[in-house]
């Protein structure tokens, strides 16, 4: 895989300047975040970090993605995508974002990235192997009816990737700030204008619990197979870390969400 990871993903300079300005407008203007010049610049050379992503999902789930269907849920400007049909993945895309589904369809010309939302996916059932989902589900209005539709569009067998930021984690990983769990919306409104940081995002994020994950999938018809720690022992920008692990470890807070699902065969 460390192969395959490290091959370069071309991208023209016209949708360079796309991305620049898509993702200058998402980490300056919407989440004033102070150091958004290198998130952008992260981003205007993501294949080594999709690549870290696509391993990820090939560990996570033991299967490599070679010569299977693969869905990503909330595909963003399509760094993934590209990464993962450089690996052999038949991988198509779908996301809310007019724009970002433009860039890309304009990085992977295939026709595989669709507009739509995850609550109702453009697909027929049991089309996919694999559906792979990244910091989407917390922004979609109806995470039920989202984890439906990647389920049913799993094939028997197929497995699921979930990963999504945990509803009692002390670090907001948009906006890049602690974060305290729990609080009303205005308070969190407050807190945000204090730190001088635009608010209209948050009615985007309803964060999800390892529990209420769990629930969803169950009464969509998949089992959960294995859950994954990722986070829980990654340090935070702040001298507040070690209270903050040792809340994580007592109160065995799970900072990210990420687990794989497999979707019941029929009897």
């Amino acid at each position: 895989m460390a192969g395959r990871a490290a091959d370069p993903v071309v991208t023209s300079p016209p949708v360079l300047r796309r991305l620049e300005a898509y993702y200058t407008r998402y980490y300056r203007d919407t989440l004033g975040i102070p150091g958004w010049r290198d998130l952008v610049a992260g981003r205007l050379a993501d294949e080594a970090h999709e690549g870290r992503r696509l391993s990820r999902l090939e560990e996570a789930t033991g299967r490599q993605v070679a010569g299977r269907s693969l869905l990503n849920v909330g595909c963003g400007t399509g760094g993934f995508n590209a990464v993962a049909a450089r690996a052999g993945a038949l991988a198509f895309g779908v996301d809310a974002s007019e724009e970002a589904v433009a860039i890309a369809a304009a990085r992977a010309p295939d026709g595989r990235v669709l507009r739509g939302l995850a609550e109702a996916l453009p697909f027929p059932a049991e089309r996919f192997d694999l559906v792979f989902c990244y910091s989407t589900l917390e922004h979609v209005a109806d995470a039920r009816r989202a984890v439906g539709e990647m389920v049913r569009v799993l094939r028997p067998g197929g497995l699921l990737y979930l990963h999504t930021p945990g509803r009692w984690a002390c670090f907001e990983t948009h906006y890049k700030v602690l974060w305290l769990p729990g609080l009303p919306a205005a308070a969190q409104r407050a807190y945000l204008r204090a730190r001088g940081r635009p608010t209209g995002f948050l009615g985007t994020l309803r964060l999800l619990s390892l529990g209420q994950c769990r629930r969803l999938l169950a009464s969509a018809g998949a089992s959960v197979t294995r859950v994954l720690d990722d986070g829980a022992s990654r340090p935070v920008p702040s001298r507040l870390w070690p209270l903050i692990r040792l809340h994580y470890r007592l109160f065995r807070v799970h900072p990210h969400v990420e687990l794989v699902a497999v979707k019941e065969r029929r009897a």
